[in-house]
């Protein structure tokens, strides 16, 4: 299953090189109302997020943030979290051992009801944990789904490092 999500998070980064490779070759502008729209709906869901998480809201990010089937993996971390039973159990534990977390945005790609956004992702560990947890920030790739008219994380794979911007 590993291999599958790093295949599909391979997949989706090559598209949104492609895209972009596109999208500047027909004379897009980078700005395009699509893209903006996008920006604006995942900045909103990572407020949603980082909000929720210095309140200790498990919920607001399991069913706020993720979709029901969503997906999960990272760098030296075990297991896949798949779906909001297993994003709850995990979530518990990650807001009792880390206070607070920040999205930075590195860069947006977005194509119809599809989109993803790689950025940076820092977390403030609780010291006595920090050894449980890879040094902040890390590079994550979050994948979007716009369901119903709403954009939804579909879910997101990281690993150690920070973007540099831009992309």
């Amino acid at each position: 299953m590993t291999h599958t999500i790093r295949a599909i998070g391979l997949v989706l980064a090559m598209l949104g090189t492609m895209n972009a490779g596109a999208q500047s070759q027909q004379g897009h502008a980078a700005g395009s109302s699509q893209e903006v729209a996008f920006k604006k709906a995942i900045r909103q869901l990572y407020d949603i997020k980082e909000s929720a998480w210095t309140k200790g809201d498990v919920e607001a990010i399991v069913t706020r943030f993720y979709a029901p089937d969503a997906v999960s993996v990272g760098e030296g971390d075990p297991t896949t979290l798949k779906g909001t039973k297993r994003f709850r159990e995990a979530y518990k534990q990650l807001l009792r051992d880390i206070t607070s977390v920040r999205v930075e945005s590195v860069r947006s790609v977005v194509n119809g009801n599809a989109g993803w956004d790689w950025a940076n992702f820092y977390a403030n560990v609780k010291p006595e944990k920090a050894r449980e947890y890879p040094q902040s920030p890390v590079r994550i790739l979050f994948l979007f789904s716009k369901e119903k008219g709403r954009w939804i994380c579909k879910g997101d794979i990281f690993v150690t490092g920070k973007f540099d911007d831009p992309l």
